[in-house]
């Protein structure tokens, strides 16, 4: 009993995996039994072929027979015109046999004949059902590599979340980071660039009013002109053109 036991335990092991090796590949294990069934139709083709020799060679012994009976006809006939009727006799006795064995022969090569057309309906059968059996291996093949893909497909969708929380979401917000830090460098430069710009502007034209202040100042201590005409002068410049003409007219 305990042997009994253990070698249903054992037996329910193999059988667990030779499951496993089953399932694990079933696009292979269907191509297996497949080339397992194409060689087996190769050895009934091999079967077939030689049962319709045998066939041939009774057809052979058929129509040899045939001959045979025609021939010991035609003898008997011969000597019965003769007037020779033991002769005539002898070869109808043959004649019978002849006819006995070619009747024989006949029923042999019918049922050799339906035996011979009932294999080969089997067999071109059998051809019909594994071209079925190669097509749907293709087509499981192909399908199962395509659903293979789609669910490859549909975990990379899932996985690829651009979430904040995941290191891809930390990496993007660490890169979006950086070229605003890079983009605020660059603004600070150039505001720092325009004002730089403006300082020079001032110290420019506070240069150009301290150079005409001392060629006034040149100008009345050389005497060409007087302090009264230079603060009029300097009046109607700070004027303009349009107003200093106004106030001309209103003079006159």
């Amino acid at each position: 009993m305990i042997f009994g036991k253990l070698w249903r335990s054992l037996m329910a092991q193999i059988n667990k995996i030779a499951n496993v090796f089953w399932t694990a590949d079933p696009i292979a294990q269907m191509q297996y039994e497949y080339d397992l069934a194409v060689e087996q139709l190769k050895e009934g083709r091999g079967g077939l072929e030689q049962y319709r020799a045998l066939v041939e060679r009774v057809t052979r012994q058929v129509a040899a027979d045939k001959q045979h009976a025609t021939r010991l006809e035609a003898k008997v006939k011969a000597y019965l015109a003769a007037g020779d009727r033991q002769s005539a006799a002898t070869f109808a006795m043959e004649l019978q046999k002849a006819r006995q064995q070619l009747g024989e022969n006949e029923e042999q090569l019918k049922l050799h004949e339906k035996a011979y057309e009932n294999n080969l309906t089997k067999i071109q059968h059998s051809m019909k059902k594994l071209a079925e059996v190669r097509d749907k291996i293709a087509k499981y093949d192909a399908e199962l590599k395509m659903s293979r893909a789609e669910a490859e497909m549909a975990k990379l969708a899932s996985d690829l979340n651009f979430d904040v929380t995941t290191d891809f979401g930390q990496i993007e917000q660490v890169i979006n980071e950086r070229i605003s830090l890079n983009r605020a460098k660059a603004r600070v430069a150039a505001d720092m660039s325009s004002e730089g710009v403006v300082d020079i502007q001032r110290e420019q034209a506070m240069e150009s009013a301290l150079a005409e202040q001392a060629l006034r100042d040149f100008e009345v201590e050389m005497g060409i002109v007087t302090p009264e005409t230079a603060a009029v002068e300097e009046t109607a410049k700070e004027l303009g053109p349009g107003e200093k003409t106004g106030q001309t007219q209103v003079q006159g």
